[in-house]
C-alpha cells in the first residue's frame, strides 16, 4: 500500500459520498436517466444531486438548475451534456468544490479538427477549476462496493477485480462473462476515454491502493504516457497482480485503435515486453482476461514453473502436457518417494510419471484424489498441481451415491492446499454443469475451469508472477554510469551542425563508455590512406563510406571487404566514392573508415531508441540481415538492471545458438550483458539520441566485436518531448 502522504487523489471521487448528475433526465433513453436509475436501484447511500434547469424534481429527488445551486459541494459530477457545454460546466464545478468529473460526451480529439481544440479548452478549464476529469468520450464508471453504478448495468456483483477499459463493449462482454461464471465480481470500473487528464498510470495507482481490489485488469488500445504506466506498474505489481490485454497486435488493429481513441498504438511486441518487464501479466486473447484475473486473484502467484498433472484420463493429460510445454512451463520431475507413495494407493496400471494417470483408481473412490494431491504438494520439485479430468462429475458419470465422497474430497483437497502453502488449478469437463464438489473447490479459493487452455494460461500467469516477485524483491545490480566529456562534445557538435553522428564519432561515444570497439582509421585523403595502409599492414580490412547522408552503406555500394594491399585500398576507396556519388549526388562524403575484418562468430543486434510513448528502450536479437525477417528480438525499458539484460538473452528464440550448437563454443554472455547495460546508460544519459544501432555485433566465446555502429540524433522537440 502507498503511504498516506502519496495517496492517489482519485480516491476522493472514485469512491464519492456525493454525486451530481449534470443533465439528469426523465427520458429513459438518456444517460442522465440511466445513471440515476443505477444509483437508486443499486442502493447508493450518498447524496444525489440531479441537475436540470427545467425540472424541480426527478425520481423523487430534488433537482437543481445548476451545479452552483447545490446546498453543498459534490465529490463527483457526471456530465451528460453535449461536448460544447463541457468547459463552462467544469468551471462551475470548480466553484462548487467538485473533486472529479466524468465526461460522457464524444466529439473531442478523437474526431480531429475542431474537436482537438475543444479538448484542449476542456483540459484548461478543468485545471483552472481544480477538477480532475475522466474522459471525455468515456463509457462511465462504477464502484460496486459503494453501490455506485453510473452505467446502470444489470446483474453485476461486487467483487475484487478492478477494470479499466477503453471499450465500453469490452466491459459489457466481461460483465456477461462474469455472470456466466457466477463467482467473479468487480470492485471499480473506469472507462478512461481520451485520457485527457487522468491516464492509465493514475488508474493503476488507485487500484493498487484500493483495499477492495485484489487484481487490476486493463483493456488497452493505446497508451498516451506509457512511461507513467510502467512506473506505476513497478510499484503496483509488488502489491497485487496486474493483467493487461493490449489490442492492436496487427497493423490493421493499430490503425483502428488510433482512429478510435486518438492514441498512439505503438509496437505491440515492444509493448508486451515492457509490460512484462514490470511484472504485468499480459494475456494474448481477450477472452482470457477474466479467467487469468480470477486465478491470480485467488492464488496470487506460484513459486515456479514446475507443474504436476493429476488426471483420470490419458487423452486430456496429454493435451494438458502439450499446452504446458507450449506455455514455457515444465512438467515437474517427481521424486522417487512421491512415486512410491502414489504406487501404494493407486492401481498397478496407473502411470506414476508426470503426468499422473490414475487409470480408473478413483472411479469407485474419488476420495483418493485427496491423498494424491497431498502427496504431490509435499514434493519439493512441485510448484503447483493441475487436476485434469472429470472430477466433480463422478456421481453423474457413474453413480449418485458417489456425490458425498466427491464433496468431502473437495473439502479435503482445499484443506491440503492451504496447509501445504502451494496452489492447485482444476480443469473439469463437468464444470459447465456446476456440481457441488466443484462449487466447494471454487468457494475455497481454488480456480476451476471448463477449458484446459484457460487453466494453462492461468498457470503461466501464476508462474510468471511468482518468478517476477523473486527478482523484484532483490536490489537490482545496476551499472552506474554518468555522462562522459567526450560523448557530450560529440553530441553538442552534431546538434549544432544538425546532423547525426558519423560512424567514427559513434565509435568514439562507445569507447568513452568503455565499450571495446575494434581498431579503426578514418581516412579523408591520400596521406591518411597511406598511413592507414602501413598501420594495418598484413591485416585484411573492411572499408566503409563515412557520410552523414548515407545510412545504408551497402545499398549505396559503400562497403568493400577483405582488402589486403595498399593498392587494394586505393582502388576500393575510388570505387566507394564513385558508387556513393552515383547513389546520392548531393551527399556529403567525408571519407572512408578502415577496420580489421571481424572474426567468424554469432551475429546479434543491439539497439536503443527513444519511443514516443515509452521513452528510452533497449533491444536485443538475432543480428545481421535477418533481424527484420525473423524479428526475433527482445525489448526492455531503460535503464536496465542486470536481470533485465540477462532476461533479454534468454527470451529470444535463438537463445540456444548463444549456448553453442553442434560443437560450437558458447558465446560470452557476460560480455553481452555488460554491453547491454552500457548501451542502456548511453540512451538514458543523452536525450539527444533518437536511435542507436549496433548491427551486427559478432559474439565469440571470449567477447564480441562491434562491426557497425550508428547513432541517429533527433531534433530538440523530438527527443525532449518525453523527458
Amino acid at each position: 500500500m502507498t503511504d498516506s502522504t502519496r495517496r492517489s487523489p482519485l480516491h476522493d471521487f472514485l469512491a464519492p459520498d456525493s454525486i451530481a448528475i449534470i443533465g439528469a433526465s426523465t427520458d429513459p433513453t438518456k444517460r442522465g436517466y440511466k445513471a440515476l436509475v443505477g444509483l437508486l436501484e443499486g442502493g447508493y447511500e450518498g447524496r444525489i444531486y440531479p441537475i436540470n434547469p427545467k425540472a424541480p424534481e426527478i425520481m423523487g429527488l430534488a433537482a437543481y438548475p445548476s451545479i452552483l445551486a447545490l446546498p453543498a459541494a459534490a465529490d463527483l459530477a457526471l456530465i451528460c451534456t453535449p461536448a460544447a457545454a463541457v468547459p463552462g460546466i467544469l468551471r462551475d464545478c470548480g466553484k462548487n468544490g467538485v473533486r472529479g468529473a466524468v465526461i460522457l460526451a464524444s466529439g473531442f480529439a478523437e474526431v480531429g479538427g475542431s474537436g482537438v481544440q475543444l479538448e484542449a479548452e476542456t483540459l484548461a478549464a478543468a485545471r483552472d477549476a481544480g477538477v480532475r476529469i475522466i474522459g471525455p468520450n468515456t463509457s462511465g464508471m462504477f464502484n460496486l462496493h459503494k453501490h455506485i453504478n453510473l452505467l446502470a448495468l444489470q446483474d453485476v456483483k461486487p467483487g475484487d477485480i478492478g477494470i479499466v477499459s477503453q471499450s465500453g463493449n469490452m466491459l459489457l462482454s466481461l460483465a456477461l462473462q462474469a455472470q456466466r461464471n457466477g463467482f467473479i465480481g468487480f470492485s471499480t470500473y473506469v472507462g478512461p476515454g481520451n485520457q485527457t487528464d487522468i491516464g492509465f498510470g493514475d488508474y493503476l495507482r488507485y487500484l493498487s491502493e484500493d483495499e477492495k481490489t485484489r487484481v487490476a485488469t486493463f483493456y488497452v488500445e493505446g497508451f498516451r504516457d506509457g512511461r507513467a504506466f510502467l512506473e506505476a506498474a513497478r510499484e503496483a505489481t509488488r502489491v497485487k497482480p496486474v493483467v493487461v490485454y493490449k489490442s492492436g497486435s496487427t497493423e490493421a488493429g493499430q490503425k483502428s485503435a488510433s482512429s478510435h481513441t486518438g492514441a498512439l498504438a505503438g509496437s505491440y511486441a515492444m509493448t508486451v515486453d515492457l509490460l512484462r518487464q514490470c511484472g504485468v501479466n499480459v494475456v494474448a486473447q481477450s477472452d482470457e482476461i477474466l479467467p487469468v484475473a480470477e486465478g491470480l486473484g485467488l492464488l496470487q502467484q506460484a513459486p515456479g514453473k514446475r507443474i504436476a498433472i493429476l488426471s483420470d484420463g490419458g487423452g486430456q493429460a496429454t493435451i494438458a502436457s502439450d499446452r504446458i510445454s507450449e506455455a514455457g512451463l515444465k512438467l515437474a520431475e517427481l521424486s522417487t518417494l512421491t512415486r512410491e507413495r502414489l504406487a501404494n494407493i493407486l492401481f498397478s496400471q496407473a502411470s506414476l510419471s508426470n503426468p499422473i494417470d490414475v487409470a480408473g483408481s478413483t472411479d469407485a473412490n474419488p476420495g483418493l484424489f485427496t491423498d494424491c494431491v497431498d502427496i504431490l504438494l509435499r514434493d519439493e520439485q512441485v510448484d503447483i498441481v493441475f487436476l485434469v479430468g472429470m472430477f466433480g462429475g463422478y456421481s453423474i458419470r457413474f453413480d449418485q451415491s458417489l456425490q458425498p465422497a466427491e464433496e468431502h474430497c473437495a473439502t479435503e483437497m482445499a484443506r491440503c492446499v492451504r496447509e501445504r502453502g502451494k496452489g492447485m488449478v482444476v480443469y473439469s469437463l463437468y464444470a459447465p454443469v456446476r456440481p457441488q464438489a466443484l462449487m466447494t473447490l471454487r468457494e475455497a479459493g481454488i480456480p476451476v475451469y471448463d477449458s484446459i487452455e484457460y487453466a494453462v494460461t492461468t498457470l503461466r500467469a501464476l508462474s510468471d508472477r511468482g518468478t517476477y516477485l523473486k527478482h523484484a524483491n532483490v536490489p537490482p545490480q545496476n551499472l552506474e554510469l554518468g555522462v562522459t566529456d567526450e560523448a557530450t562534445v560529440l553530441f553538442e557538435r552534431a546538434l549544432a551542425e544538425q546532423r547525426d553522428l558519423l560512424e567514427p564519432e559513434a565509435r568514439a561515444v562507445l569507447a568513452s563508455y568503455e565499450v571495446p570497439v575494434p581498431d579503426s582509421r578514418w581516412v579523408r585523403n591520400d596521406t591518411e590512406l597511406g598511413q592507414a595502409a602501413r598501420h594495418f599492414a598484413g591485416t585484411p580490412v573492411a572499408m566503409k563510406i563515412v557520410s552523414r547522408d548515407i545510412l545504408h552503406k551497402s545499398d549505396a555500394g559503400g562497403v568493400r571487404l577483405n582488402l589486403a594491399s595498399e593498392q587494394d585500398l586505393h582502388s576500393a576507396r575510388e570505387t566507394i566514392l564513385r558508387n556513393c556519388r552515383g547513389y546520392s549526388p548531393d551527399a556529403a562524403l567525408e571519407g572512408v573508415l578502415l577496420t580489421p575484418m571481424a572474426r567468424k562468430g554469432i551475429e546479434v543486434i543491439i539497439g536503443a531508441s527513444r519511443d514516443p510513448v515509452f521513452g528510452p528502450v533497449v533491444m536485443f536479437g538475432l543480428g545481421g540481415i535477418f533481424v527484420e525477417l525473423f524479428k526475433d528480438v527482445a525489448f526492455r525499458a531503460a535503464p536496465l538492471s542486470r536481470h533485465d539484460a540477462e532476461s533479454m538473452l534468454a527470451q529470444v528464440k535463438a537463445a540456444r545458438i548463444l549456448d553453442g550448437l553442434r560443437g560450437e563454443a558458447p558465446v560470452n554472455k557476460a560480455a553481452l550483458v555488460d554491453l547491454l547495460l552500457r548501451i542502456s546508460a548511453i540512451i538514458t544519459q543523452y536525450p539527444e539520441i533518437e536511435s542507436l544501432d549496433l548491427n551486427p555485433v559478432i559474439v565469440h566465446s571470449d567477447g564480441y566485436e562491434v562491426v557497425d555502429a550508428r547513432i541517429i540524433v533527433g531534433t530538440d522537440d523530438q527527443t525532449r518531448g518525453n523527458e
